[in-house]
């Protein structure tokens, strides 16, 4: 019998219930031991409350993150609300702002503008009410006591290392996300919400064009390719005669879209990214000139007998077409033919029409990474 995978909680969810957990202690002025919120999504959930303290002014509690069965960098976070009184008389006001491990914007284009803390509109939200809720039972009226809450990630920052958040310009931390209170087990939703962000951060900087890598190997690779001036051009242009491509490309050209093939370049068709640049290695490549709209294992099967069949058709010569027919492995066929410009070509062109097919009017450049940090085509 398949396991039925355990969905969890956004960090956007955790920072609203820590936060409630908070007011709520400011408020009774006493420990408070869970707490009860609901969720975009349209349910409830109930959170239990960790490291509680109060006092006549300010009370602060903290919540472990539990992403259920989805593989998250969040997960078992510590997420930390620190609701205080303002020192000053009047109600009216809830002011919501980071503290340590929490993030701050710094390049345009993402939902939250420059200068501003990574707690994006839907948390930010969440926690507004969360605490309003705790004050005043009528959603639209004033809040009595003039609040500041303070939503903080102690190791959040050592946590963001291992994300995209600094490519994306968020520094110092991880973000507050979530716009159902819900993370859904080994959902793709992460990877195209990235996906998305990052494309329109790359067009908000004023990128010219954008590279689409498979994996941080191909990246890097492709990174290392466009600081060498004047090579770039020999091989792009070879490749494929378009609009001229700017010899060194910034940070934010640079998109990790995965296995999601027909959702990265679809995302940049919407943006105008009509040359995106495809930066993979030799099976990954074959998988997209193969058409497959996602090029992970599990939706994907790579069939070298395709190949075989492109390679006869185009009258490959017959040693290569004799590796081709004997190997195991895509990689094999790479290495085996010494990366063979008839062989590579045969694929990148493949590789262009499938993904016209994916999202037309897109005319992609395929840049072939070889096994040792370098572009082999």
């Amino acid at each position: 019998m398949k396991k039925l995978l355990r969905s969890g909680y956004t960090t956007g969810a955790c920072a609203a219930a820590a936060a409630k957990g908070a007011a709520l202690m400011l408020a009774l002025q006493s420990s408070v031991s869970e707490v009860s919120i609901d969720l975009p999504a349209g349910v409830s959930a109930t959170f239990q409350l960790h490291g509680q303290t109060f006092s006549a002014n300010e009370a602060s509690c903290f919540v472990v993150k539990d992403a259920g069965d989805d593989p998250d960098i969040t997960n078992g976070a510590e997420v930390h609300a620190l609701v205080s009184l303002f020192p000053r008389q009047g109600g009216g006001d809830i002011t919501i702002s980071g503290g340590i491990g929490i993030g701050k914007v710094t390049k345009p284009g993402l939902a939250i503008p420059p200068g501003e803390w990574a707690i994006n509109p839907v948390p930010l939200r969440m926690i507004e009410e969360a605490v309003h809720s705790v004050f005043s039972p009528l959603p639209l009226a004033p809040c009595p006591l003039p609040l500041k809450v303070v939503i903080s990630i102690p190791d959040g920052e050592e946590r963001a290392k291992k994300t995209l958040n600094a490519r994306l310009g968020i520094i110092g931390g991880l973000s507050i996300l979530g716009t159902t209170g819900i993370v859904r087990p080994i959902s793709v939703k992460a990877w195209t919400d990235t996906i998305d962000a990052a494309l329109d951060v790359a067009k908000a900087c004023g990128c010219e064009t954008v590279v689409l890598s498979t994996g941080r190997s191909s990246e890097m690779a492709a990174q290392n390719f466009f600081r060498v001036k004047g090579q770039k051009s020999r091989v792009i242009d070879s490749i494929l005669p378009l609009a001229p491509c700017p010899l060194t490309l910034p940070e934010e050209a640079f998109i990790m879209m995965g296995d999601h093939v027909a959702y990265a370049l679809q995302a940049c068709s919407i943006r105008s990214y009509m040359h995106p640049i495809i930066a993979c290695q030799f099976a990954k490549m074959l998988k997209i000139a193969c058409g497959y709209k996602n090029t992970h294992a599990a939706a994907s099967e790579l069939d070298l007998a395709v190949l075989k069949e492109w390679a006869e058709a185009a009258h490959v010569p017959e040693d290569n077409l004799a590796i081709i027919s004997q190997a195991n492995t895509a990689r094999e066929i790479a290495v085996s033919t010494g990366f063979d410009k008839t062989v590579m070509e045969l694929v990148s062109d493949r590789a262009r029409q499938a993904a016209a097919v994916h999202a037309p009017g897109v005319r992609v450049r395929p840049l072939l990474c070889g096994y040792d940090g370098t572009v082999a085509f």
